[in-house]
C-alpha cells in the first residue's frame, strides 16, 4: 500500500507539472533524475509514469524512454466535462436519496465552508468545499459512479482544486441554491446546477493557466455541445449564479 501511494505521490508531481506547462511536450522524463530530485527510489517513479501514460500525459517510446505528451484548453475542457457530467448525475440521484443525516450534515460543512471565507482561510475552504461535493456524491449511493468520478478527478493536481475553490465568492452562492434543490427534491434543477456549477471551475481554471502563459500564443478552443448546460427548472429553486462566475468544485468522490 505504501509503494502504491508513493507511486501516486510521483504520478502527481509530474502530471502538475505538466498541466502548468513545467514540463513542456517533447520533453524526455528520466527515471534516475527524477528519482533522485524527489529522493526515491526508481520503482515507484517508473509506477507513477505509467499511470502517466494511462491518463495519455506521457508515452513510452522504444530504446528512449518517457515523453510528455501536449495538454491542450480541449483535454482541460473534455475532463471537466466528464467530471460535471458525472458530478451532476450523482447530485441529481443524492436528491431523492439524501437522508435528513447526512442532510444536515451537508448544511454544517456549508456554514462552516461560508466561515472559512469570512476568515480568508483559502485552505480549510477548500477541504470544506471538498466535504461538501463529496457528502453529496456519497449520498447518491452508486459506489461504481463515485469511483469512475474519483478516477477523473486524480487526473489534475490537488493544487489546482484548492486554486479553483479559491474562487470562494461563487461557491458560497451556488451551495445553498444546490442545497434548497436537493431540499425540495427536485433532482432535475440539482442536476442542472451542480453541472454549471462544476464547469464554471474550468472557465477559472483556463484563465488562470492563460495568464501564466502556459499555451503561449493564444489557443481559441470551442466548447464542445455538451459544455452547454441545461438551464435549471425555476419552478422550485432560485436562478443559480451566472455560469460566468468563478468558482470552484471539483472534487473526488
Amino acid at each position: 500500500m505504501g509503494q502504491l501511494q508513493l507511486s501516486e505521490s510521483v504520478a502527481s508531481h509530474l502530471r502538475e507539472q505538466i498541466i502548468s506547462g513545467k514540463l513542456c511536450k517533447g520533453e524526455f522524463l528520466r527515471i534516475d533524475a527524477i528519482a533522485k530530485s524527489l529522493n526515491v527510489s526508481t520503482t515507484p517513479v517508473r509506477e507513477g509514469l505509467l499511470l502517466l501514460q494511462s491518463e495519455s500525459f506521457v508515452r513510452l517510446m522504444p530504446r528512449r524512454g518517457f515523453v510528455v505528451n501536449s495538454f491542450s484548453k480541449a483535454d482541460l475542457l473534455d475532463l471537466f466535462w466528464a467530471h460535471a457530467t458525472i458530478g451532476a448525475e450523482l447530485a441529481a440521484r443524492a436528491a431523492k436519496r439524501m437522508s435528513k443525516s447526512d442532510f444536515t450534515r451537508l448544511q454544517e460543512f456549508h456554514e462552516a465552508h461560508v466561515n472559512a471565507v469570512k476568515a480568508h482561510d483559502h485552505a480549510l475552504a477548500a477541504q470544506l468545499g471538498h466535504q461538501f461535493h463529496r457528502t453529496i456524491n456519497l449520498a447518491a449511493d452508486s459506489p461504481r459512479l463515485a469511483l469512475l468520478l474519483g478516477s477523473l478527478t486524480k487526473q489534475l493536481p490537488n493544487r489546482f482544486y484548492a486554486s479553483i475553490e479559491g474562487q470562494l465568492e461563487g461557491a458560497v452562492e451556488y451551495h445553498p441554491i444546490i442545497m434548497n434543490a436537493i431540499r425540495v427534491k427536485d433532482s432535475d434543477a440539482v442536476r442542472s446546477l451542480m453541472h454549471r456549477h462544476i464547469l464554471s471551475g474550468a472557465e477559472h481554471l483556463i484563465d488562470m493557466l492563460e495568464r501564466q502563459g502556459i499555451w503561449g500564443v493564444a489557443e481559441e478552443v470551442a466548447a464542445p455541445e455538451p459544455l452547454k448546460p441545461r438551464a435549471p427548472k425555476a419552478r422550485r429553486v432560485a436562478t443559480a449564479p451566472s455560469a460566468r462566475t468563478k468558482i470552484g468544485a471539483v472534487h473526488s468522490a
